[in-house]
């Protein structure tokens, strides 16, 4: 195993071998190792090794000692797609990171697949309506037991993170720098609460500065990390749209937020409507489709947390369990769909701060769904 891992480092710091050829490489040679100590002919076999790449690799290998690379490199916490570890959905794409390094709480079940994961992008100059709403479902997705996965960005990607942090769940950050390099700046507690909290993840070694080539390239490990993309706000050219691209090569769901035609800032989220991706109707609505996702096997051993299993009952409060019944009683007693609040607070016979908050919480957690004119219906 560590020889394995030593190939794949060692192979990964060759410039002009990426992700697909690595792949083929090993296709060709059955293991890294072995394509290490092959000649230059056997090399130039490989679709995609030219001339110049022959070269670069040649010289390479006589200055790289992969076993002695490794050694060197274990300061840095990593995984190679040889490893138990290596998180099993980027096995699952054409091009997965030969070396995905992380830092923060990793989670073997998650990495399995066995913790249903979804992706939250967007722009990063969202409107009002666009950061309340990423919150707001980031929030139910990590109160349901959902790990939620964005790249750290301004705008959306910060909102779902901070949404996620404040339900007391998981999220992964994956990022076009190294780990140990927030960007923004300005998310640099943020970076630290996600580490404590979850995940940061990137293909690109400790140190590494933002470039604009990293970020569309770290956009397909957000998709393949996930069972479902949600596109919260995304103008005609975003990187959120590339996303949902990639996301739909994967075979991964596409959700998007529906929005006005005089947003600007929405005009690719309308688009992907018009491709096929499933709008986002109300948080109860998101995850009844989102629970109907095919559980994944896993290995024996390793704990598993379906969505289904925590959408079935969220645990309530005393306060919200009353207030949950008195909906019942009220929707059985009036025939009505939506109940007025002015109603709602006959009922409970509590202050209604207290009941607004109450009903805020039974939203979030899909529980209770929110009509025009403050009426109130059971998720």
């Amino acid at each position: 195993m560590e020889t394995d891992r030593a190939f794949w480092l060692a192979w990964s710091q060759i410039p002009g071998i990426g992700p697909v050829i690595l792949q083929r490489l090993l296709a060709q040679f059955g293991s890294l190792s072995a394509a290490w100590v092959a000649s230059g002919e056997q090399l130039q076999m490989v679709s995609g090794i030219g001339g110049r790449t022959l070269t670069t690799i040649l010289s390479q290998r006589q200055a790289i000692h992969p076993e002695q690379f490794l050694a060197e490199h274990q300061h840095q916490n990593f995984w190679v797609p040889s490893d138990r570890e290596y998180p099993r959905l980027l096995l699952e794409i054409g091009d997965p990171p030969p070396v995905l390094y992380y830092y923060g709480q990793v989670s073997v079940a998650e990495n399995q697949g066995a913790t249903p994961t979804v992706a939250i992008v967007g722009t990063r100059d969202p409107s009002e309506y666009a950061k309340r709403w990423t919150r707001k479902i980031a929030y139910a997705l990590a109160k349901n037991g959902f790990t939620v996965v964005s790249g750290m960005a301004e705008g959306i990607d910060t909102q779902a993170h901070i949404g996620c942090i404040e339900a007391g769940g998981r999220t992964v950050a994956v990022l076009g720098t190294g780990v140990d390099t927030p960007y923004p700046q300005r998310n640099q507690k943020l970076h630290q609460r996600i580490a404590e909290q979850g995940l940061v993840v990137s293909e690109y070694p400790a140190g590494t500065q933002p470039h604009r080539s990293h970020f569309p390239k770290r956009n397909r490990i957000i998709a393949a990390l996930s069972r479902a993309t949600l596109v919260m706000e995304a103008p005609s050219k975003s990187g959120a749209l590339i996303t949902a691209y990639q996301a739909n090569e994967y075979g991964r769901d596409v959700y998007v937020l529906p929005n006005s035609l005089d947003n600007i800032r929405a005009v690719g989220c309308l688009g992907l409507l018009q491709r096929g991706a499933q709008a986002i109707l109300g948080i109860g609505n998101l995850l009844n489709m989102l629970g109907a996702m095919p559980t994944l096997e896993v290995e024996k051993g390793i704990e598993t947390a379906p969505a289904q299993a925590a959408l079935a009952s969220p645990a309530l409060t005393p306060v919200q369990e009353s207030l949950v019944v008195a909906l019942k009683e009220l929707v059985q007693g009036t025939g009505e769909v939506g109940i007025p609040f002015d109603l709602i607070v006959e009922k409970m016979h509590i202050p209604t701060g207290e009941l607004s908050s109450t009903l805020l919480q039974l939203e979030l957690l899909g529980v209770v769904v929110q009509h025009p004119g403050m009426r109130y219906s059971l998720g």
